[in-house]
């Protein structure tokens, strides 16, 4: 999965996740936990939902690098396998 690719998906994540949540007005490079008000319960059911659809592992020691849009979609691309 490339980067652009994982960029949609983590987006339709995020609006299936949290109500109201418009990824559309977020920097790629900001913390949406925090703009989004995500509490530990909102991300863990983010994480969830993200590892079900991409069907990749996230562990808990890798969550610092899914706090961003980018970040989050750089580690799909880096542990996703190309076509």
């Amino acid at each position: 999965m490339n980067h652009d690719v994982a960029l949609e998906l983590i987006k339709q994540v995020l609006t299936d996740v949290v109500p109201g949540a418009d990824p559309a007005l977020l920097s790629p490079n900001e913390n949406f936990r925090i703009s989004l008000e995500m509490d530990s319960l909102d991300f863990l059911n983010f994480i969830e939902a993200l590892s079900g659809q991409t069907d990749l592992p996230l562990p808990e020691t890798d969550y610092p690098s899914l706090n961003t849009l980018n970040g989050c979609a750089d580690y799909i691309a880096s542990h996703t396998p190309t076509a």
